[in-house]
């Protein structure tokens, strides 16, 4: 499995603290079936985004790596949690591969829960022309987005991805965004899964459980697809390959629906 969101270096934002840690997280994801992981730290208002920090510290965390697991166990990659605020905008249209994934075309979102800009179809357009595709990170774990899963249609029609939090599935951020997560799967607007690991106890870096979860109420294609394939395609910075037919929000129909299991909205307002 791939994962492509994972504050893995050690000292940069509110993931790892030390590099024991990042070792520590490794070999947790190792035993959980991960072979690849994109260090993503944050770039924000709250933590100082460098380049050039970030080259450095990634570099000495593969020798590591390397040295207590061998070579080519596990494949690190370099992107970034990428706010969505005005001056990460400004600069990501003249220096795009300052931010996305191993510096190919695909850029890891972030919303603020606070508000979201009525202009974001209209900056999606605006990366999209500086060649990157947006990722949307983890929306069920969004106030507004888990509320109005609605309004990210538009932006999915435009190109956006979804990424889902896998640990948001099998509940460790709530009913509601376990609840959305289902939502979002049932009606096929999830493209990714990945961990948003920051350490190994409150956010450790595990896909094999949503990886399952996801098996057994869909199918193994599906979690394949979610954990292995799409990621894979982002990390080397290849194209997708073709993807269910999302589902209009307001459809009655849903995957889920063979399972008797009702929807996110239908609990949310009892219907």
């Amino acid at each position: 499995m791939i994962d492509i969101h994972h504050h893995l270096l050690p000292g940069l934002d509110d993931g790892a603290r030390t590099l024991d840690v990042s070792l520590s997280m490794v070999e947790t994801a190792l035993a959980d079936g991960i072979t690849h992981i994109v260090c993503t730290p944050h770039a924000s208002h709250h933590y100082c985004f460098s380049p050039e920090t970030n080259a450095t510290v990634f570099a000495e965390l593969q020798d590591a790596v390397n040295q207590r697991f061998g070579e080519q166990v596990m494949t690190l990659g370099l992107g970034c949690d990428f706010h969505l605020m005005f001056d990460n905008i400004e600069d990501a249209q003249h220096h795009p591969t300052r931010y996305t994934i191993n510096g190919h075309n695909y850029l890891l979102v972030e919303f603020p829960d606070s508000a979201i800009s009525p202009n974001t179809a209209q900056t999606f357009y605006q990366l999209s022309l500086s060649g990157m595709t947006p990722i949307i990170t983890h929306p069920e774990r969004n106030l507004i987005l888990a509320r109005q899963p609605e309004r990210m249609e538009e932006w999915l029609k435009a190109g956006a991805l979804i990424q889902v939090t896998a640990s948001s599935l099998t509940g460790r951020f709530g009913p509601m965004a376990e609840q959305s997560a289902a939502w979002l799967l049932a009606h096929q607007w999830v493209h990714f899964l990945a961990t948003d690991a920051h350490n190994n106890d409150s956010r450790p870096p595990l896909l094999r459980p949503a990886f399952d979860l996801v098996a057994e109420q869909y199918d193994l294609a599906t979690a394949e697809r979610l954990c292995i394939a799409n990621p894979r395609a982002v990390f080397y910075g290849e194209a997708l390959d073709p993807q269910p037919e999302p589902a209009a929000p307001h459809s009655v129909e849903s995957r889920r629906r063979s399972t008797g299991k009702s929807s996110f909205f239908g609990r949310l307002f009892g219907r």
